[in-house]
């Protein structure tokens, strides 16, 4: 038996979809959760083979939340399940390592069909997803640069209107480092100055606006 956990903070939904794929007799569902919380808690209990994960939780940005999990747990599948259709959403989860994504008005058949081609060491984006990426990639969209922790730090004071010195002040590290860095980000974007930087980085969804 798959084991499933579910986590999505509309109550209907989440019954839903557990009460759908308790009918197969692939999959057993282990465990649901209304917040990030509870899902930590759990998992240090339970045994879990695929996550069921909602994009918009109340307590967590699901996108820094992908990566920690896949730390924490390298032998869970994770599939982000959303009603966002947007290409820098999608792959801003899939470059966190994402296994799969999924719109929540897919159907039941295709929830189950992601979840056994991910066990089979695929990626999976269901057929409307997949239609968006695919879309992007004939427009030749750059990828989104895989950025360190501390270039993300770095890029999000910047964001918030911090000079090199402040950020230097309040990471700990010295302004030629925090120049350093600058430097790099505008390289891997690809940009004329970190303001190109910054407006890139909120469109792929790697810092909040």
């Amino acid at each position: 038996m798959i084991k499933i956990a579910i986590t999505d903070d509309h109550p209907l939904l989440l019954e839903g979809l557990k009460n759908i794929l308790s009918k197969s007799e692939l999959l057993e569902v282990v465990g649901c959760f209304p917040d990030a919380d509870t899902m930590h808690t759990a998992l240090t209990k339970i045994s879990v083979d695929v996550l069921l994960l909602d994009i918009n939780l109340p307590d967590a940005n699901s996108i820094e939340l992908i990566g920690s999990l896949r730390i924490k747990y390298p032998k869970m599948h994770i599939i982000i399940i959303s009603v966002h259709n947007e290409y820098a959403v999608i792959n801003s989860v899939i470059q966190e390592g994402a296994h799969g994504y999924i719109q929540k008005n897919a159907s039941v058949e295709e929830i189950i069909n992601g979840i056994e081609q991910i066990l089979k060491g695929n990626k999976f984006l269901c057929s409307q997803t997949k239609i968006i990426v695919d879309k992007k990639t004939k427009d030749e969209l750059k990828i989104v640069p895989k950025l360190t922790r501390r270039e993300k730090e770095v890029l999000s004071e910047a964001a918030s209107g911090l000079t090199t010195s402040q950020i230097g002040e309040k990471l700990f590290i010295s302004p030629h480092t925090v120049e350093s860095h600058r430097k790099n980000l505008i390289e891997k974007f690809g940009a004329k100055n970190l303001n190109s930087v910054i407006k890139l980085a909120i469109e792929y969804g790697l810092i909040r606006q």
